[in-house]
């Protein structure tokens, strides 16, 4: 059964940098974003080197094989016996290709399938997608402030409620986590999808209103978050968060959003936060 869920936002983007709305608009990672995902990617196989074993396990021509003049194969037992085995992890990404790429800088490294879901795509925003804050405050001015206040006003340009990505988020989760594909063994699920995405689902299965002022922050590019899912003898479903927000040790030694001084270009400008 699946008793950890995994939420990994991508990496940056144009968009990012540009401050844009993205939405559901499909922009890949750019050069910082790919940087990004790669240290996160070799932190979590580190952390989650036991599925890699359990790859092998499962399929022993995943097992490199010396030739025939070595003193002996490579023993499949090792890996069927270990205890390492005894876990699987499932890798479920949205379909929009920062995201793709996100989950394959991770995945890769422990020879695991990525499988696409366009459930876990980010929050429409409708006719602002592209657009940057200042824009949209320049052209629905009202609107916008309702929406910096979380009361809505975004809701007559097409822009998906935070309530309705909560839910359809939570409702994807529910669905993997109630599969009886997964009920086997012990699992842990990896969502690799997008900032709204990930904070909107996680408050809806905590039982928070995303439309909130209190509620959580934002999670930085390539940072995850963790949820375990409690059942209790009942037959209920309630959840506790292990983590929120964390990222590899090297974003704690360097800055993180614009990445080192050797991937910038001349032209390349420097990503701020928001005022």
């Amino acid at each position: 059964m699946i008793d950890e869920v995994v939420f990994l936002r991508h990496g940056r983007t144009s968009f990012n940098l540009a401050r844009r709305l993205q939405g559901q608009i499909d922009v890949p990672l750019d050069i910082v974003g790919q940087w990004q995902v790669d240290q996160t990617g070799f932190e979590l196989a580190r952390r989650y080197y036991w599925a890699k074993v359990g790859v092998i396990a499962r399929d022993p021509a995943q097992l490199a094989q010396p030739g025939p003049d070595a003193v002996k194969p490579s023993d499949i037992d090792e890996y069927r016996q270990a205890p390492a085995a005894r876990r699987r992890m499932v890798v479920m990404s949205s379909d929009l290709f920062r995201a793709q790429q996100t989950a394959h800088a991770f995945a890769d490294l422990l020879g695991l399938p990525v499988k696409l879901d366009a459930r876990l795509r980010e929050r429409a925003f409708g006719q602002w997608e592209g657009m940057t804050r200042e824009e949209i405050r320049a052209e629905h001015a009202d609107a916008y402030d309702s929406w910096r206040a979380h009361t809505g006003g975004e809701l007559a340009f097409g822009v998906e409620s935070r309530v309705a990505v909560g839910r359809r988020g939570a409702a994807a989760v529910l669905d993997y986590v109630n599969d009886p594909a997964y009920a086997d063994e012990p699992t842990t699920l990896m969502i690799v999808g997008h900032g709204s995405w990930h904070v909107a689902t996680i408050e809806t299965l905590l039982g928070m209103d995303p439309d909130s002022m209190s509620n959580l922050d934002g999670m930085r590019n390539a940072f995850w978050s963790v949820l375990k899912p409690i059942r209790h003898a009942d037959g209920t479903l309630t959840w506790m968060m292990a983590s929120f927000n964390q990222g590899p040790a090297i974003a704690g030694t360097c800055d993180w959003e614009n990445g080192p001084a050797d991937l910038h270009s001349p032209s390349m400008p420097a990503w701020k936060p928001l005022a």
